[in-house]
């Protein structure tokens, strides 16, 4: 019934396995586990997981590394896909409650769930699509210059316990339809990390619902590495630079029509 996929670059295997707890489902297929470090401890571990395959892998980025598992499940007859992140863990029973979803909503292409941080607070993963200053102003300036502006973009004001069709949604969880994906193609690999979700996401957005739904819920660490490191804080301008060049900085029509039907939908929330 589904493929998942997960990106690993010297992850701590209990953190994996908690991980694959959350699959533990007689919907799941297979599991891939792509391995951007080629570590053979975490090629011993996954050999001791009866549905799990491991790759090994040069690092080419987070895209690239899901890309591999993708296009096996292209290459198969299963529908669907779960793009995840090692670091989010939920019930088994979400899979089901999902596909379900899915399979009685054949207009999407993608579902979400909510996200919370493991002391049970919010995460604000499904936004606007940013603009330079969404993007340069929170990692750069002070937060009370563009608190107000930041809200909005994050939609921190919205209604969490309502779906909402969306244009970008966080790369940790992403369940996709394999038509929809063969249809748009799969993660963008000039994108080594950070922005290939929202690239994604706009690119299935165009044809399909792509939304957060919150009647499924998860658990994701999220340790936001690109605010505490210098390294990834680069690597995080350096590819947000790229997917303004590919989209456009001030002139992005179809960011604008997008964000303002999104925030038309809302109405008065955002």
């Amino acid at each position: 019934m589904l493929n998942v996929s997960i990106v690993t670059y010297h992850t701590d295997t209990d953190e994996l396995a908690d991980c694959l707890r959350s699959l533990d489902s007689p919907l799941v297929d297979h599991i891939y586990v792509v391995d951007n470090a080629a570590d053979a401890a975490m090629e011993k571990f996954c050999m001791r997981h009866a549905k799990v395959s491991y790759i090994s892998s040069r690092n080419g980025g987070y895209g690239a590394g899901h890309n591999q598992a993708l296009v096996k499940s292209l290459d198969s007859t299963v529908p669907f896909h779960l793009v995840l992140n090692s670091d989010v863990s939920f019930n088994p029973s979400v899979l089901a409650a999902a596909i379900k979803f899915m399979e009685d909503n054949v207009d999407v292409a993608l579902i979400h769930p909510r996200l919370r941080y493991p002391d049970g607070r919010e995460q604000l993963t499904a936004r606007l699509l940013p603009t330079p200053l969404d993007v340069f102003s929170r990692r750069f300036l002070p937060g009370f210059m563009f608190r107000a502006r930041d809200r909005r973009y994050t939609l921190a004001r919205a209604d969490r316990s309502a779906a909402m069709d969306v244009p970008y949604v966080q790369g940790s969880f992403m369940l996709m339809r394999c038509a929809a994906l063969r249809r748009v193609g799969l993660f963008d690999t000039r994108f080594f990390m950070y922005p290939e979700d929202i690239d994604l996401t706009r690119r299935l957005h165009r044809h399909y619902r792509t939304l957060y739904w919150p009647d499924i819920e998860a658990v994701h660490k999220h340790r936001a590495s690109s605010y505490a490191n210098l390294r990834m804080l680069w690597i995080h301008s350096r590819n947000m630079i790229r997917y303004f060049n590919k989209w456009g900085w001030f002139f992005d029509r179809e960011r604008r029509r997008m964000n303002r039907r999104l925030v038309g939908s809302l109405k008065s929330e955002v």
